[in-house]
């Protein structure tokens, strides 16, 4: 009688440690299957992000070119460029 009480008390613990694992492995799976969605839209996010960098850094090197920002000057500010006379340059006082 022991040792089929024995016997059914060691069965019933591994029946319960073999529920345990399968628990977790089922929750571990779903967790990864989390991970893998959220790492494929971070991937997508960084493919946009860095689609709009290019076109900005496209975007910032033809704004600043040197023709545009001396026409804007003449067009808009009105500024020309001095006559060589009209330049004086100043030494740096010595020590």
């Amino acid at each position: 009688m022991k040792r089929q009480n024995l016997q059914f008390a060691v069965s019933v613990g591994v029946a319960v440690a073999v529920a345990i694992s399968c628990v977790w492995v089922i929750e571990a799976k779903h967790r990864s299957r989390q991970l893998f969605v959220e790492l494929e839209a971070l991937k997508r996010e960084r493919d946009r992000l860095q689609v709009d960098w290019g076109r900005l850094q496209l975007e910032q090197s033809t704004w600043g070119t040197h023709a545009r920002v001396e026409s804007l000057a003449r067009e808009h500010l009105r500024l020309e460029r001095p006559v060589a006379n009209g330049v004086v340059v100043v030494a740096e006082p010595g020590p």
